[in-house]
C-alpha cells in the first residue's frame, strides 16, 4: 500500500441529487410539494423506492416496507414511480457532465463520480466545477443536487452527504485521514451492515480503530476488502473513475430461519428477492433477459434453472413469476429449502414498455 506522498492528487467530484425520485414527482406536481411523499407501492409487500425530505423528518426512508413507512408517517402520499421519466432526467443530468469531464462513473440514475483533475473547462478549482454543475443541473432540470469534492472516490463520497441537501463539501488531502478516524465505520461508503456487525465484534467502530488493524489482520478476517479497508482508514483510495464500468448481473437471496418444504411459502419468499433486484434495476435505468433461480438445501448443496427471453422484462410481476416458474420445476424438493435466491442478467439499458415486452411463461424453463 503506497502511502500519501506517492500518491498524484486527483480531483474527484461526487454528484448525488437529494431525493431523486421525490424530488422529481413533486417538480411535476405541485399539490405534492412540501408534503410527505413516497415513491413506491403502497400494498402490504410494498417498498418505498425512495421518500422526500418532509417524509424522511418522520423516519421513513429507502428500502423500507410501505406498511411501516405508514405506520410512522399517517399522512405518508404514495406515488407509482416512472422510471421512464426518471431515467430521461438523469440523462439531461449526464449531459451536463460531459460538458466538463469524459471520466464520468454512474453508481445509479441520481449519483456519479467525475474525475476532474484535468477538465474540458481548464477550471483549476474542483468546488467551483461543482458548484457551477449543481447550478446548471438545478437551471436545467428544476433538481436540486450535492456534491462531495476530495482527493479520492471514496472521501467525495463521504462529502457529498455533509451538507444535504442542497449543498457541497470539501474534504482536502491534509483533512483526509483525520475525518476518517473519527468517523463511524457503519457509515463508510462500502461497509453495510453486516460488515459493520462484524467489524464491531473485533472492537472496529470508528476509522481509529479500522486505522489500529494491520493489513494481514484485516486480509485474514475481510478477505478481499482488507486491503481496501486498510486503505480507506488512512485517507486512501487508489481506485480510478471508470467510465464503462459494466455490471454482469444483480442479485438477491435470503436464508430463512426455517427450512421451508412447502411450495407455495418457498414461492411467496420470491416475492421480496424478485422486488430488490428490480428495484436496483429500476434505480439503475437497466433491465435484463436471464432470470436464474439458486435454490439451496438442507444439506447445503443447491441448484439453479434459468430461462432467458427474447426481450428484456419489463417489470417486477414478469421476474417474479418468471422465478416462481422455475422453482416449481424442482418441486418436490429433494430436502427442505434453506436458501433461496433470485439474480437478473444478460443486462441492457434497453427497459421495455410494459405493453412491449415478451411475457414470460411459467411452464417455459431450461
Amino acid at each position: 500500500m503506497n502511502d500519501m506522498s506517492n500518491i498524484p492528487v486527483r480531483k474527484i467530484v461526487h454528484v448525488d441529487m437529494d431525493a431523486f425520485y421525490a424530488s422529481v414527482e413533486q417538480r411535476d406536481n405541485p399539490e405534492l410539494r412540501g408534503k410527505p411523499l413516497a415513491v413506491g407501492g403502497s400494498a402490504a409487500r410494498g417498498v418505498v423506492a425512495a421518500a422526500s425530505y418532509e417524509a424522511r423528518a418522520f423516519g421513513v426512508h429507502s428500502a423500507m416496507p410501505s406498511v411501516t413507512a405508514k405506520r410512522k408517517c399517517p399522512d405518508l402520499i404514495f406515488v407509482p414511480p416512472r422510471f421512464d421519466v426518471y431515467k430521461a432526467v438523469s440523462q439531461q443530468i449526464r449531459e451536463i457532465f460531459a460538458e466538463y469531464t469524459p471520466l464520468i462513473e454512474p453508481l445509479s440514475l441520481d449519483e456519479a463520480y467525475l474525475d476532474v483533475t484535468e477538465n474540458l473547462k481548464g477550471m483549476e478549482i474542483a468546488t467551483e466545477i461543482a458548484q457551477e454543475i449543481r447550478a446548471k443541473i438545478k437551471q436545467v432540470t428544476g433538481l436540486n443536487a450535492s456534491a462531495g469534492i476530495s482527493y479520492n472516490k471514496f472521501l467525495a463520497k463521504m462529502a457529498s452527504d455533509l451538507n444535504k441537501p442542497n449543498g457541497q463539501a470539501v474534504i482536502t488531502p491534509r483533512n483526509g485521514p483525520g475525518f476518517v478516524e473519527t468517523l463511524p465505520v457503519k457509515k463508510f461508503h462500502g461497509v453495510g451492515p453486516a460488515t459493520a456487525e462484524r467489524m464491531r465484534k473485533y472492537g472496529i467502530e470508528t476509522g481509529l480503530d479500522l486505522k489500529s488493524k494491520s493489513l494481514v489482520f484485516l486480509q485474514e478476517h475481510f478477505g478481499k476488502s482488507g486491503p481496501y479497508f486498510y486503505g480507506i482508514a488512512r485517507g486512501i483510495d487508489e481506485r480510478q473513475v471508470r467510465p464503462d464500468r459494466i455490471r454482469k448481473s444483480v442479485g438477491a437471496e435470503d436464508t430463512f430461519v426455517e427450512d421451508i418444504d412447502d411450495l407455495d411459502r418457498a414461492t411467496a419468499e420470491l416475492k421480496p428477492l424478485a422486488e430488490k433486484v428490480w428495484r436496483y434495476c429500476g434505480a439503475q435505468g437497466i433491465s435484463g433477459k436471464t432470470v436464474t433461480v439458486k435454490i439451496k438445501y438442507s444439506d447445503f448443496t443447491q441448484a439453479t434453472r434459468s430461462r432467458t427471453g427474447t426481450m428484456p422484462f419489463a417489470n417486477m410481476a414478469d421476474v417474479f413469476n418468471a422465478a416462481a416458474g422455475l422453482l416449481a420445476t424442482v418441486y418436490p424438493f429433494k430436502l427442505s429449502v434453506r436458501l433461496l435466491g433470485v439474480t437478473l442478467s444478460s443486462l441492457t439499458n434497453d427497459q421495455p414498455n410494459e405493453g412491449t415486452a415478451e411475457q414470460p411463461q411459467l411452464d417455459l424453463n431450461l
